[in-house]
């Protein structure tokens, strides 16, 4: 069995079947619309610039997220931080991120990124998916990277499939498509 084309075909399935298919037509509206009050979402800056809204430790219980948050901490912070840090020069970092400041600029981000993490992944044999992640992962650098995949598998599953459920909220709400 080749553990690194089980664990991309994984991820493959469900962006190419699930994910991908669902983010057409997302439109700004969709993307920074709060169906609550106090939702984390990105947000302009006084100097044009956005930022994700961002605590550790997350409060209790957490808030609930904007499409905008869920697409860009896909994008951001699950592709695009890992690939930097483990198949490039690790510069983007929470604090360098540019975050997407519309849907179409989202989408964008989180296709480019995906590739990014994905042809990295693809690098990696049986003997390197059995390797520590390294400091990159902080608390986790023991860890080794089929886990590191594996739970980016499951952040792209759990946020693409609450994308998913709020854009039928909003059409629901709003009638769009």
């Amino acid at each position: 069995m080749n553990w690194r084309d089980e664990l991309l075909s994984q991820l493959d399935f469900y962006w190419e079947h699930s994910l991908w298919p669902r983010l057409a037509g997302l439109t700004d509206a969709e993307y920074f619309w709060e169906p609550v009050a106090d939702c984390w979402s990105i947000r302009a800056q006084p100097d044009g610039t956005y930022l994700i809204d961002w605590k550790f430790p997350v409060p209790e219980p957490p808030p609930v997220t904007t499409i905008a948050w869920r697409l860009a901490h896909i994008a951001v912070q699950v592709f695009g931080i890992r690939a930097s840090a483990h198949f490039g020069d690790g510069s983007l970092t929470l604090q360098t991120a540019n975050w997407p400041a519309s849907a179409a600029e989202a989408v964008d981000m989180l296709e480019t990124n995906y590739s990014w993490w994905r042809d990295g992944v693809r690098t990696l044999d049986d003997a390197g998916l059995g390797k520590p992640v390294g400091q990159a992962e902080g608390p986790w650098s023991e860890y080794p990277y089929a886990t590191l995949v594996l739970h980016l598998n499951r952040e792209v599953m759990h946020h693409g499939a609450e994308i998913a459920l709020l854009r039928d909220l909003y059409r629901a709400e709003y009638g769009t498509t």
